[in-house]
Formats: structure tokens, sequence, C-alpha cells
């Protein structure tokens, strides 16, 4: 009887399953689920920045896509040998002594601050500085080292600090938390005991100041300093973590009948999307893999050796064995990338949504196609048309800090700005403007790593917006003035997650090997345009000098405040 493995990928909008074959890595099947709440945007609130999700459309999406993926093979259930899961981080919701989210007690059903908080919300700023100060001047150990040097209010603590602080009764019901790539995993096995559950290494290193050289999570003293519940929710929480070739549990009987899987199906330690989808990419040492979505995440390995005792300043993270066991994963990433032109798309939108699709002259079936037409032919259009436009022509610049800035140096008040406009400026213009912003970013990540001695060779590229848009990435390859190699699969996250779950069930000695015969081939290289690298030197020139005029207005703006 053949193996099979599931990897289950969780992203902003939807999950996705990919069934695979343990033996050649062959793709056999793939499904996914969008979230229904999410999709209707309930419990968040743009203006603030609060994006919150509720765990049923996770649990939704886990029941159909895995039924999906079966379906659609028409495979034994059986034979399906493990499971793991990735999802975005950080992202934590507070759960019961249970591991019950809190969403579905009676009383937090509609409540945002019992919701999962999603790794974009931004609400925590003001808890996220108050974390650094403390880190900076307590003195003791600083805890944000292995962190690049700056807590983000993206990250765990912060979001939790805030959340208990806005509803009490939150504060009082939250007997723990958990990451999201936690709580599925705790779902899904037989023996549910939340002090001895297996947490994520990725998770915890990268987001929850965990390290083992300080014996796990920062010391109840520092957390108690920040407000007392933290030193208080330290005991309740983990001092070990895992990585995610180690076996969480095994799938529980409850699950077992509901997806038609088998009690023997081992679950993996949880993980997140961006490592997992560098494993699937065939990660190696000296390459960059950066997963190309919503935001990006940039992933680097390196050798305990190379590394040594050196900390590198502004990144997202250092950990052992948050990508590949025993070497170092070192992270960064963009707040937004694909979602800089989801912006602009939604602001040339307005004229249509309320003056053309409300019109009464149109009937509904026009409306709709319509709708369907410019849905399909929006981004491409303006892509077409941007890429039309001479490079040595005037165009305008921008920031890509739409929702601030994670690397190098996270700060997440920092907001975009567009410069050098004219009544010339189209919107083709200002559209190729938002890409050479969203790969200036990109750069200024390489070159934080370079100048902190991470040596980068090479460039994966994986993700929607690696293998939709040629455009971007042939501009990404001269901004970065490297080759860049494209992952053919659709889901490199969800496959990454399928080669974890064949080492934790014991078909392959290690995540090395595994990737070698399951990770993605490759099936376009971009290679840098020799006459065109100078200009975008240039117009980088130019994006960190309005980068640092923003800079400057944002802190004398805050120190106003």
């Amino acid at each position: 009887m053949k193996n099979y493995v599931i990897g289950l990928d969780y992203g902003t909008d939807s999950v996705r399953a990919v069934l695979v074959d343990s033996e050649n890595g062959k793709e056999l099947a793939s499904d996914t689920y969008y979230y229904p709440r999410w999709k209707e945007q309930k419990y968040c609130n743009a203006a603030i920045n609060q994006f919150r999700q509720h765990p049923l459309d996770h649990i939704e999406g886990l029941e159909k896509t895995i039924k999906g993926v079966v379906e659609k093979s028409g495979i034994d259930g059986q034979a399906v040998k493990g499971i793991c899961i990735d999802t975005t981080g950080s992202s934590p919701i507070a759960v019961t002594k249970e591991g019950t989210p809190l969403a579905f007690i009676e009383g937090f059903e509609e409540n945002p601050n019992a919701m999962m908080v999603l790794w974009k919300d931004h609400t925590a700023i003001k808890e996220a500085n108050e974390i650094n100060e403390l880190a900076e001047n307590w003195g003791g150990e600083n805890y944000t080292k292995y962190e690049g040097g700056i807590y983000s209010s993206e990250w765990f603590w912060a979001k939790i600090t805030h959340v208990i602080r806005e509803d009490e009764k939150v504060k009082n019901a939250a007997y723990s938390w958990m990451e999201h790539c936690d709580l599925m995993t705790f779902m899904l096995i037989e023996d549910q005991d939340l002090q001895s559950f297996k947490r994520s290494r990725c998770a915890a290193g990268h987001k929850a100041m965990w390290h083992e050289s300080w014996g796990g999570l920062p010391s109840e003293d520092f957390l108690n300093r920040l407000d007392p519940y933290l030193g208080e929710l330290r005991r309740r929480l983990y001092n070990e973590t895992y990585t995610s070739d180690e076996v969480a549990g095994n799938l529980s009987a409850k699950w077992a009948q509901k997806l038609g899987l088998s009690t023997n199906c081992v679950i993996a330690v949880g993980v997140f999307d961006a490592h997992s989808g560098a494993v699937g990419a065939k990660i190696d040492k000296h390459t960059l893999v950066r997963v190309m979505g919503t935001s990006t995440c940039d992933i680097i390995i390196s050798s305990k050796e190379n590394v040594g005792d050196k900390t590198v300043k502004g990144i997202c993270g250092q950990v052992d064995g948050s990508v590949i066991p025993e070497m170092i994963g070192l992270e960064a990433g963009q707040s937004a990338f694909g979602d800089v032109l989801a912006w602009f798309k939604n602001v040339l939108s307005w004229p249509l949504d309320n003056l053309i699709y409300n019109s009464e002259i149109l009937s509904e079936e026009q409306k709709e196609q319509l709708k369907a037409e410019a849905e399909k032919n929006f981004i491409r259009k303006l892509s077409e048309e941007a890429e039309k436009i001479d490079i040595f022509e005037s165009l305008p610049i921008a920031l890509d800090w739409i929702n601030g800035r994670r690397t190098p140096d996270a700060n997440q008040e920092l907001k975009s700005a567009i410069s050098n406009l004219s009544l010339g400026s189209k919107a083709p213009h200002i559209f190729k403007a938002l890409i050479n912003a969203i790969c200036f970013g990109s750069k200024e990540i390489v070159n934080r790593f370079e100048e902190e001695g991470v040596k980068i060779n090479s460039v994966i590229g994986i993700g929607g917006v690696a293998r939709k848009s040629p455009f971007i990435m042939q501009t990404l390859a001269n901004v970065l003035d490297m080759p860049i190699k494209v992952a053919a699969s659709d889901e490199a996250p969800a496959l990454g997650a399928a080669i974890y779950a064949a080492v934790a069930a014991g078909l392959y000695p290690n995540v090395i090997e595994a990737s070698k015969t399951l990770g993605s081939d490759f099936e376009a290289e971009y290679l840098p345009k020799k006459e065109e690298v100078k200009v975008y030197a240039e117009l980088m020139q130019e994006y960190k000098e309005l980068g640092a005029f923003a800079e400057k207005s944002a802190t004398r703006k805050i120190s106003r405040q």
C-alpha cells in the first residue's frame, strides 16, 4: 500500500490542503476553503488596524479541505500517515484550561477580543513600544536580542497585553493563549493536555521571545513589570518547544471518523507558513526564500557555526530549528506586498463600486458581468500598461509602508507616501511606482542581511505573486541584481508542511532528505537586465530619501503626541 501525507496551509484569506504521494512528492489533490466570516470582515476595523478571525472559519476549512483532497484523489484514507499544519503568525487566541477557544464560550461568541488576533493586526503598537523600552532599560537580559532587537506589535506578547488591558472579561476568562498553528494541531490530537502539549519552536522563538539560553520564555519578573497577568500567564504556558519534524500526537478518534482517516495518522508539531514554504521550495544555505503574497516573509538558514553568538539586528528573529532542525532559521519580511497593490485597486474601484454597480440603468446581470470582468482584468491591465512605460521616464516615488514596516527595524507607526506626482501621472505610472516600492523594500531586507554578514547567493520566490506576475518578478530581479527562481508548486507552504509530516511519520530520516524528494521543482528564472539595474539603483536612492523624510515626519508627530 502506498503512503500519503497532507499539508494544511492557513493563509490570511483561506486554508489550503494538499495531499502528497510520500514516495515521489506528486501533489495528487488540493482543496481550498475561503473563510466566510473573514470575507465579511467580521470582528475587524481597518481604521484602527484591527484584524480578527473566528476559529470556526479555520475548523470548517480544515474539515472541508481534508475531506476534499481525500475524495478528489480517491485514495484510502487509512493510507494517510501524517498531517502537519502551517499558519500565519503571530496569530494568538485566548483559550480555556481545556484549550477551547474563548470564542466558543457563552458570552464571548461575538467578542472581537475573544477571536484570533491575526498577524496583520496592529492594535498593539503602544504595548510593543513598552516591551522594547523595558527590554532595553530594565537591567536584566534583553529578551529581544534574538528577535532582531525590536519587538513588533504583530507579535505574541504585545497582542496579549493589548487585549487584556482593553477587555477585563477576556482577561479573567482566558486561562492561556495559543498560536494559531498550535491551536489547530492541539484540536486534532487524541491526548489533549495543555500543559504537556508540544508547542511550536518556530512560533515561540520568532514571536514570543523564547530562547534556550534563558530557559524558555522571558522571566516572570520581566513579564510582571509589563503586567502582572503576563507573569501569571507564563506559569500556564511552556518552557520546552519542539521542531516540526516531531510528533505532537495521533489523530483523535473523533477527527479520524469525521475526516475518514485513521487514528494511526500522526499530527506533526505546527509551524509558520513562511518557514514551511521555504522547506517546500528546497531551501539551502545562502538561499533567500521569499514567500510573496499579501505580505512577504523572507527566510534564510545558516549553520550554528556560521552564526555563532552573533545576533542580526532589525529582522524577525533567528531560531534554532525553526526551518530545518539543527540549523538556524532567520526571518525577515514586509508588512505589505500584494496588499500594496490591492489597496490601489480598491482606491481605483471606488467609482465602480459606488457609481456603476449601484446604477439603476444596469440590470443585476449586467452589474455582475462588469464586476467579474473588472476583477479578472484589473491588475492584469494595469501591469500591461505599467510595463510599457519607459524605465527612463519620470516616475512617482512611493513607499511600501502601507501597513507599517516589518523589516528592517520594525516600526508599525510608519505610513506610506508618494512623491514626484505631476499632471502626467496616470494610474499605470502610480501602479509602476508601487511595484518599484515593494521591490525596493525587498532590497532593503537583502541589504540588511548582507550588512550583518549573512551571505545570499540566490533567491527563490514562492506564492501567488511570484507565479502570477512576471512583471513584478523581473522588476525584483533588476532591483536586487540577482537571479530569482520561482517554485513550480502552487502550494509550497502546504507542500513544506507535508514534508514535515512525512518525517514525523517516519517515512524519511530528516527534513533535508525529505525535501530533496518531495520539494517543488522550479518553473521559471528571472535574470537581472544589466542595462536596467543601474536605473533602478538610482530610483532606489530616491526611495531611501523619501523613506528618511517620512520616518522623520512620523517621529516628530509621535513626539508631539
